[in-house]
């Protein structure tokens, strides 16, 4: 009887709520339309703001550089000359043209000539895999070993190997961190004891770092003749990138609340019970978060160590590029910027997305 009393008077509270609930939704849904078509109309503002300023500033670097060439050819070749360079200027000739900031314009025409080189590289690999197909059968069936596409890489692969790289250098970074931030959290004595090593090899340079572990891989694949350079690159990312996973670790094991820790000894939880179910998901925001930093600090010092190990990544890719001179070089430069960054922001949201996964705290980080 108590319970139909009950049920009976939610059913009226519920019968109340409902034309007020009706009432105002509509406007909560018109007020989140209304926000996000304002966010959306902002973000599209901005970016026409970017590209117009990049337009104007390009087109004033371009007429400088261009002034100065004809300035330069009347003082030293008369006017005749600098009428022909201002005509071969005009003219649209790459010979003549200056070699400065490209236009956003230009960058796009480069991103569609890199796709469309990454598909003729991509048909040309798919041929020669189909026409050695039989005779790699043969060699591999006579205990050789198979002869491989050794063509150049496409814009495409090199990405990929970037990608590739980093995550490696990513995994050892963890592999190192993560199990020694954890044995120096447990121990006050032994975080004084390695205090002094993290303060002075966590500021070193990714460059110094390179030079390093080119030493010790060289020494160790001496008489090899195979290629280590994404070895020195992967070893190198992640030496370089390991320290914020290290600090956060043994931070966040450190201030566990101290009543855990007496539960589980309460419990007579062994060593590694205790890591893995009392102190690691306690941690687990802290060691996320310096995982966030190791990754992004990982991606941005792959550039430099590419360019240093000559490692077929975009390190190489923008430094070749640098050195061609090309007529569109600078806008292949300008692709690969804008490559880098989007990659940077998608590993980091993949990152927060993984954290947000796992961790108690599910609020969401800019």
């Amino acid at each position: 009887m108590k319970q139909d009393i009950t049920l009976k008077r939610e059913g009226q509270f519920l019968a109340f709520l409902k034309p007020l609930v009706g009432k105002f939704t509509p406007n909560f849904q018109r007020m989140d339309i209304m926000g996000s078509l304002k966010k959306t109309v902002i973000t599209i503002f901005s970016v026409l703001v970017f590209l117009g300023l990049w337009h104007l500033g390009s087109k004033a670097l371009y007429n400088k550089e261009a002034n100065f060439k004809i300035e330069k050819a009347l003082n030293e070749q008369g006017a005749v000359a600098a009428e022909a360079e201002r005509a071969c200027i005009a003219s649209g000739d790459s010979s003549c043209q200056p070699n400065t900031l490209p236009s956003p314009l230009q960058v796009w025409a480069s991103l569609q000539s890199l796709i469309a080189d990454h598909k003729v590289i991509t048909a040309d690999k798919a041929a020669f895999v189909e026409k050695m197909s039989e005779r790699n059968a043969q060699l591999i069936a006579q205990g050789k070993d198979a002869i491989v596409y050794t063509g150049r890489a496409s814009f495409v692969d090199i990405v990929l190997t970037s990608i590739k790289t980093v995550f490696a250098g990513f995994l050892l970074a963890l592999l190192i961190a993560v199990p020694i931030g954890i044995v120096i959290g447990l121990s006050p004595s032994l975080r004084s004891a390695f205090n002094w090593f993290i303060q002075i090899f966590k500021p070193v340079s990714p460059v110094v770092w390179y030079l390093l572990v080119f030493m010790i891989v060289k020494t160790l694949y001496i008489g090899d003749s195979s290629d280590n350079a994404f070895v020195i690159s992967f070893i190198s990312v992640g030496l370089c990138a390991m320290w914020a996973t290290l600090v956060n670790t043994a931070m966040g094991v450190s201030t566990v609340d101290k009543d855990y820790i007496n539960v589980a000894k309460v419990l007579k939880l062994g060593t590694f019970q205790k890591i893995f179910k009392v102190i690691l998901p306690s941690s687990l925001p802290l060691i996320f978060t310096g995982l966030r930093i190791t990754l992004s600090v990982a991606w941005m010092v792959l550039i430099a160590i590419e360019l240093l190990a000559q490692s077929q990544g975009l390190g190489l890719f923008v430094w070749e590029e640098f050195q061609n001179g090309a007529n569109d070089s600078n806008s292949k430069i300008i692709v690969a910027m804008f490559v880098i960054g989007i990659i940077g922001f998608l590993l980091d949201r993949l990152m927060l997305a993984i954290q947000n996964m796992v961790s108690f705290n599910k609020n969401e980080s800019v």
